[in-house]
C-alpha cells in the first residue's frame, strides 16, 4: 500500500469535484452503463474536450491550454 501511494503521488494529480446533491448516483449509473468508472468517464470527457488521444493524455503531452 505504501508503494502504491508513493507511485500514485509521483505519477498522478488528484482532482476533487463537487456536484449538486443527488447527482452522484446519476453519474455513477451513467458511468456504469457506459462500462466506465467515474474517473474513467471524467478522463474520457476531458480528453475529448481537449482533443487529445488517450496516449497523449497518459503521457501528459499537450500544451494544456484551453
Amino acid at each position: 500500500t505504501r508503494y502504491k501511494n508513493r507511485y500514485n503521488a509521483e505519477n498522478y494529480d488528484s482532482l476533487r469535484i463537487v456536484v449538486p446533491k443527488g447527482r452522484k448516483a446519476e453519474i455513477e449509473a451513467y458511468a456504469r452503463a457506459a462500462g466506465e468508472s467515474i474517473n474513467g468517464l471524467v478522463n474520457a470527457l476531458l480528453r475529448a474536450e481537449l482533443g487529445m488521444s488517450a496516449e497523449a493524455w497518459k503521457r501528459g503531452e499537450g500544451d494544456g491550454e484551453v
